[in-house]
């Protein structure tokens, strides 16, 4: 595999080892590792590791006020939703009915944990007409980057140029089970993170999509520009704006604007551009 190095930041990445995990037993945490929930996340329905879900720091800590950059997005967005096994099935011709025309559906968690409503969400969601593709929710505290995204691609984060699967998506936001930057420095999490862009995008031959909060990415990658002229972006923040973003981006693709009644998202462009992040 062909190895890209991007920012000079990634130069200085600290090598950290990982252990090696093995599946977890019946009974035992899913991810096989000891860590437990915090409070914050207990209170936001995470209960043993496993259970995280896109955007579920922002349901208890919002981005706060920040000097917006000038975004401007397109004239036309396209309504999408994010979906997790927290949703149980969902009746996906009334999402579609409701307007949405994409989905992302959570699928992995580390290394060892498999969401138990992705199968199904993501042949119900094609068979309703959408434009869908899976997310992973990242350990950077459990493994190397390039593992866990191999086990992304293996557990239905592939890709395909059928105009109906979109690449897949790099969750990576705050740690529900310990500290907020999962133990590293800034260097490091910038070489975590292109340790698994560069491993899916060998695998796939796509980049994935950047899902995070401008204040985590400013907290624990340093506000790192290194991905911007790769993976797109999908910025959370629950307001009426997408806010500051991350350095080097000049625009959002992807805003998540709320989690009522479930998380909403709305695409910058119209369904051609859709279309387009999906053919590649």
């Amino acid at each position: 595999m062909k190895i890209i190095v991007r920012a000079a930041a990634i130069a200085a990445v600290v090598t950290i080892c990982s252990a090696t995990l093995g599946v977890a037993a019946a009974g035992a945490n899913p991810l096989g590792h000891s860590a437990t929930p915090s409070a914050q996340a207990r209170a936001a329905g995470i209960t043993q590791q496993g259970d995280a879900y896109m955007g579920w720091s922002n349901r208890a800590q919002s981005s706060g006020a920040k000097t917006a950059v000038a975004v401007s997005p397109a004239a036309t967005q396209t309504k999408g939703i994010d979906v997790s096994h927290w949703q149980g099935a969902l009746n996906w011709t009334t999402q579609w009915n409701n307007g949405n025309r994409f989905a992302y559906l959570k699928a992995t968690e580390g290394t060892t944990y498999r969401d138990d409503q992705f199968n199904s969400n993501y042949t119900n969601s094609y068979n309703a007409g959408f434009i869908r593709g899976a997310y992973h929710f990242a350990r950077p505290d459990v493994s190397t980057g390039a593992t866990q995204a191999s086990y992304f691609v293996a557990h239905g984060g592939g890709w395909s140029a059928d105009g109906k699967t979109l690449p897949g998506v790099l969750d990576i936001e705050y740690n529900p089970y310990g500290a907020t930057c999962y133990g590293r420095s800034a260097a490091s999490m910038v070489g975590w993170i292109n340790d698994f862009l560069n491993s899916y995008h060998g695998q796939t031959g796509r980049w994935p999509v950047i899902y995070t909060t401008y204040d985590w990415w400013r907290t624990c990658t340093g506000n790192s520009s290194a991905f911007s002229t790769e993976s797109p972006l999908w910025i959370a923040r629950y307001s009426t704006s997408a806010g500051t973003l991350p350095a080097g981006y000049s625009y959002y693709t992807i805003w998540q604007w709320t989690s009522s009644p479930l998380d909403q998202d709305r695409f910058n462009g119209d369904i051609s551009r859709v279309r387009a992040l999906a053919l590649g």
